[in-house]
């Protein structure tokens, strides 16, 4: 019930975000200023958030083990990505954006903000783990995938070791340190935190007044990838996960990770490179629709 109330409440800071960009309250230039302040600012804050709870329960090896987890879904998540554009006869010049779009959710702008309401501080300390491998990935296996013309891609350190990534490095110090920050830190870094779910979402709604409603909904092979990536794939995720994890905060973690919408990177690599940018804006616009319902669902089902 309450994975349902906080996903109604994501929802209402979404429509808020639409109405505000339809009024030109929020137009795109201040939602590029907005969405900057919630990736350098307010999640890292959340990430860190982790870092000096005084709930510390959480020991080094168990911490170990969830990195390892996350690493073995996003390699789960690859082998799928493969095998989806097959599936549902992907033209060869889409196929790219698919495989991205079945990967790379949107973990941080919705997951965070979902994994902290529900399972508290301790959760996303196990959460940050999976930007490791995600911002690596991102940043080479995504953008090989959504290329048109082969070639390597050398991994760049700046990008992958990003504000979001070196957060998590400094949460996981303090973490396991047990040093305890000053009041004044806290309160700020409290504070700075609860920015991040209404902003994000409403960055979101806003960047759906560009949407063409009417072709959202009557692409059959979208809503058949959106059915797979939001409720198929976690389903099948976490019942593999229930035979080696019986920690149920991992598995509620992992939940959140594999069941939310396309990530909102996807569009952005499109857009750099070559890809089909109106296919993948559709994506990341119909699957967060659409998660408000499947998180819920999925949550139900399991």
């Amino acid at each position: 019930m309450l994975l349902l109330e906080q996903m109604g409440v994501l929802f209402i800071f979404m429509i808020l975000g639409y109405v505000c960009g339809k009024k030109q309250v929020l137009p795109d230039e201040s939602a590029k200023s907005i969405s900057w302040i919630v990736v350098n600012i307010a999640n890292p804050a959340l990430i860190l958030s982790a870092g000096i709870s005084e709930n510390r329960t959480i020991r080094g090896m168990l911490l170990l083990e969830t990195f390892g987890i996350a690493v073995l879904v996003f390699l789960f998540l690859i082998l799928i990505s493969i095998a989806l554009p097959r599936i549902f006869r992907v033209p060869k010049e889409d196929a790219g954006v698919f495989r991205v779009m079945t990967i790379f959710s949107n973990i941080g702008f919705m997951g965070f903000p979902v994994i902290s309401a529900i399972y508290g501080a301790d959760a996303l300390m196990y959460a940050s783990l999976f930007l490791f491998p995600y911002n690596i990935l991102i940043y080479t296996y995504g953008i090989l995938a959504m290329k048109k013309t082969p070639g390597r891609e050398k991994i760049q350190l700046k990008k992958v070791l990003n504000v979001g990534v070196l957060a998590c490095i400094l949460s996981v110090i303090l973490y396991l340190s047990d040093i305890s920050a000053p009041a004044v830190i806290k309160t700020t870094i409290t504070y700075l935190s609860q920015l991040t779910a209404p902003l994000s979402m409403m960055v979101i709604g806003q960047s759906m007044i560009h949407i063409q409603w009417k072709t959202l909904f009557t692409d059959i092979r979208l809503l058949l990838f959106s059915a797979v990536k939001l409720l198929i794939i976690p389903v099948i995720g976490i019942l593999l996960l229930k035979q080696v994890l019986s920690d149920k905060t991992i598995l509620g973690v992992c939940l959140i990770m594999l069941a939310t919408p396309v990530g909102s990177m996807t569009a952005m690599l499109a857009q750099q490179y070559d890809g089909n940018y109106e296919m993948a804006s559709k994506g990341v616009a119909l699957t967060t629709l659409l998660s408000v319902v499947t998180i819920p669902l999925v949550s139900m089902i399991l």
